[in-house]
């Protein structure tokens, strides 16, 4: 339990260093707050894209991959 704790106040002061230099680099708070929520967006985006994609495989009997130049999409979407 001790070392879970240990670890977690590790990995808080890592993050609050990295705070600290992007706030050192002119971002704001709210700024890295908004960068985040839209970040959490478009990967709630990508997955449900992901899903539908994964279902027209199985329909189609084919791979995602497969699918992938029909929509004109690359791998590394």
């Amino acid at each position: 339990m001790c070392l879970d704790i240990q670890k977690l106040k590790e990995k808080r002061d890592v993050l609050d260093e990295e705070l600290s230099q992007l706030i050192s680099e002119g971002y704001s708070v709210d700024e890295l707050d908004e960068h985040i929520s839209q970040l959490h967006e478009y990967n709630n985006v990508k997955d449900a894209g992901q899903m539908l994609l994964g279902k027209l495989a199985v329909i189609r009997g084919v791979t995602t991959k497969e699918l992938y130049p029909e929509f004109g999409l690359d791998m590394n979407d």
